[in-house]
């Protein structure tokens, strides 16, 4: 279940604590999979001015979707199709090697390309070094000159944001400002300048400047360790649940799943939970929570393709004792009552929330809950 209300209250709080930056929201890997389109809408309708995912391809099932709002992408290979994207007005995030195919798929078009030039200054992914900068702002305002771009933005990433006590944003804000004054000094008067993600969003406003972009605010969950979503003012909108599809007593010593890495204390009663790690559940997350009739139960033995098991105690269902079969199982949403959460199965499984929502499969339906007419200039 997708909450979209919840994302439209993530984005105005987002967007109180930035004012007056504008808001990105970062609908890449299928809005970490909680469903790019609707995300999207949501996103826009509650006051987001731009939206950004990773590839173009993603993009362009935005703008075949009818949003026509600002889009940026930003990761590219040789075989990305530039010139679909110059055809639907996407933002193209450029680190250097891309710009002369970028000008060769606006003379195709002929149409001029909307580019965001992208500084590296300390996370060494993308983004031209330092030492390259100056050429590359060089070279693209050559041809904005020409006619055939128009660069809209400069931007970088940061690496340690989410640990705000590490100097080393300092150091990467102060490269940006360095690189910011190069491209000034080239001619370079950007629309948007954006560096700050979520965790910087939430705790450096200088590093705000005219736009930020979001990422796993937008889905309510927290990019600090310590701190809760509540405690940002976020809700978190995904909940993933099913219901026990089977449910019985065991003897003492019964072994549970494969390897039986498990094997029950006492007589015991086993429910049975109709996912695994084609739907995204973590292999590796043995002990992950799973709420059944208000109750967190770990989940006991290896978690399979389809299946887990969570060990119930002693229900004594053969003897009438109650059945858990068919009951609601939630693995995490918002934590309310204290129901598990995303940073519960993170734990588990020794990762991030961020790769425990984003790695759900499209296997688990997704329904979603308080949807509104879009209000984001799509085409009807």
């Amino acid at each position: 279940m997708i909450d979209l209300e919840a994302i439209r209250h993530n984005v105005r709080r987002l967007a109180a604590v930035a004012s007056p930056a504008q808001v990105m929201a970062v609908v890449k890997a299928d809005a970490y999979g909680h469903g790019a389109v609707p995300v999207a809408r949501a996103a826009l309708s509650a006051g987001a001015n731009w939206l950004g995912t990773a590839h173009i391809t993603e993009a362009l099932a935005l703008r075949a979707a009818g949003i026509e709002a600002p889009l940026l992408a930003w990761l590219h290979t040789p075989e990305s199709n530039f010139a679909a994207a110059v055809a639907a007005g996407i933002d193209i995030g450029c680190s250097g090697w891309e710009l002369e195919r970028i000008v060769a798929a606006a003379r195709e078009q002929e149409r001029p390309a909307r580019v965001h030039l992208k500084v590296d200054t300390g996370l060494g992914r993308n983004g031209a070094t330092l030492d390259a900068w100056d050429g590359l702002v060089g070279e693209a305002m050559e041809y904005q000159d020409q006619g055939l771009l128009r660069v809209v933005g400069v931007f970088s990433h940061l690496a340690v944001a989410d640990e705000p006590e590490r100097p080393e944003t300092d150091e990467q804000l102060d490269a940006f400002r360095e690189a910011l004054a190069i491209a000034q000094d080239a001619g370079v008067d950007p629309e948007v300048r954006h560096l700050a993600n979520t965790p910087a969003t939430l705790s450096r406003p200088d590093t705000h400047f005219d736009l930020v972009r979001v990422g796993l605010g937008l889905y309510g969950l927290s990019p600090f360790e310590g701190q809760s979503s509540a405690e940002l003012g976020l809700q978190p909108a995904m909940t993933v649940r099913t219901v026990v599809s089977h449910c019985k007593d065991v003897p003492a010593g019964q072994g549970v799943s494969y390897g039986l890495n498990y094997r029950t204390g006492n007589t015991s009663t086993l429910g049975l939970i109709p996912l695994g790690y084609a739907d995204g559940v973590p292999r590796i997350a043995t002990g992950g929570p799973v709420r059944v009739a208000g109750v967190n139960y770990p989940v006991v033995g290896r978690i399979a393709m389809d299946q887990m098991v969570i060990d119930l105690g002693r229900l004594n269902v053969s003897a009438g004792g109650p059945s858990v079969l068919g009951a609601e199982a939630i693995l995490f949403g918002n934590g309310d009552d204290g129901g598990p959460t995303a940073e519960d199965w993170a734990r588990a499984a020794g990762t991030n929330n961020y790769e425990i929502v984003t790695r759900i499969s499209p296997r688990v339906p997704r329904r979603y809950i308080n949807e509104v007419p879009a209000s984001d200039g799509s085409r009807p």
